[in-house]
């Protein structure tokens, strides 16, 4: 290839947005933290559910299952979308037919093995508001893993349900899937509200209600997945300058506001529902061009292009006003503004289109 071409997946980029293999690696990288840096920083990779493929980890699973019965598991498809395949499970008869399939040998599998699922541990007590369940979609674009260099995009929204949640009723996927593919076949949908908060209004709610210091760290910890889970794949993903990734990160925060990474998403969705969201996708769409950046116009100094702010560049990135001296030695990076672009910015900077099929104001 030219050297401004460009191709938006490493090659094996499932290594990160398959399910499985997100969570096998990650529990790779934290036996390797904790063995080569200690307990202590091994910890700060508790951000994923307990989770086990199935059929081949059947009987972990099991074992596992034992130990708190009566708890609320999730089966999710590894390779499917758009909460398609998803259910939750309290007894083990739901899954019988993962456990049939894992104990026959190799000889007596055909060509029809059944479809590989994660089991993970149920998220039970969700952050709610209103009452209603949500979850994060962040934007991280990649564009070398060697060196890591990674940027963070302000933007992004949270996805609610649109029932009000309950432990009660396991079988409604009203309540407990957030994904707008879901939620936008709800009997009471408004495609006009749509299920979505921008980001920033989200994090002022927090801010409000739990503070500023306590929502700065919040989104530091949330920093930290983004920057641990690109680590705990860098050795394996087959690095190429010509490669890119727009990564769509979704986080679920619980009452304690612990952040927990849920999936990593290699295509994720650019349909607009709603006007500030098609606006917001077409600025992504531009400022990831520009960073990709094919004409070769950029320094390769820059810390914000566009909406992104470059979080990580084979180490982390300060902003310029950081007194690095009071930083501690894991703190991860102080150049992010995740939630934190204004309104009257965002009209400066970009004169859009009307979303289609509305009318232009």
């Amino acid at each position: 290839m030219e050297e401004h071409v460009r191709i938006c997946h490493f090659r094996n980029h499932y290594e990160l947005t398959r399910k499985n293999l997100m969570v096998k690696n990650l529990k790779r990288y934290r036996k390797s933290l904790e063995r080569e840096s200690g307990r202590l920083e091994a910890a700060k990779c508790d951000f994923f559910p307990r989770t086990f493929e199935l059929p081949s980890e059947y009987h972990l699973f099991v074992e596992e299952f034992k130990r708190s019965p009566g708890s609320t598991w999730i089966m999710k498809p590894v390779a499917r979308s758009q909460g398609k395949g998803i259910f939750l499970f309290r007894k083990l008869k739901d899954i019988m037919d993962w456990k049939k399939d894992g104990t026959r040998s190799e000889e007596q599998r055909d060509e029809t093995q059944v479809e590989s699922y994660v089991a993970q541990r149920y998220i039970e007590n969700p952050y709610l508001i209103s009452g209603r369940k949500f979850d994060l979609r962040v934007y991280v674009l990649v564009t070398s893993y060697i060196p890591l260099k990674a940027w963070l995009y302000r933007d992004g929204f949270a996805r609610f349900s649109s029932t009000r949640f309950s432990l009660n009723s396991i079988d409604d996927h009203y309540v407990h899937l957030t994904n707008v593919a879901v939620q936008k076949t709800a009997p009471d949908y408004d495609p006009e509200k749509g299920c979505k908060w921008e980001i920033q209004k989200l994090r002022r709610y927090l801010t409000a209600k739990h503070g500023s210091d306590t929502i700065e760290s919040l989104f530091k910890e949330i920093d930290n997945i983004f920057v641990r889970s690109l680590q705990s794949v860098q050795k394996v993903i087959i690095n190429d300058k010509h490669c890119f990734e727009l990564y769509g990160y979704d986080i679920l925060l619980d009452q304690d506001l612990k952040p927990w990474l849920i999936e990593v998403n290699a295509s994720p969705s650019l349909t607009a529902s709603s006007q500030e969201d098609y606006e917001m996708k077409c600025r992504l769409l531009e400022d990831t061009l520009h960073i990709v950046d094919m004409e070769g116009r950029l320094t390769g100094r820059e810390k914000r292009v566009g909406g992104f702010d470059l979080m990580w560049n084979d180490g982390p990135v300060y902003r310029d006003d950081v007194n690095l001296e009071t930083l501690g030695l894991s703190c991860f990076p102080a150049n992010t503004h995740l939630g934190c672009v204004n309104d009257r910015e965002k009209q400066l900077r970009h004169i859009l289109k009307p979303f289609p099929g509305q009318k232009k104001t």
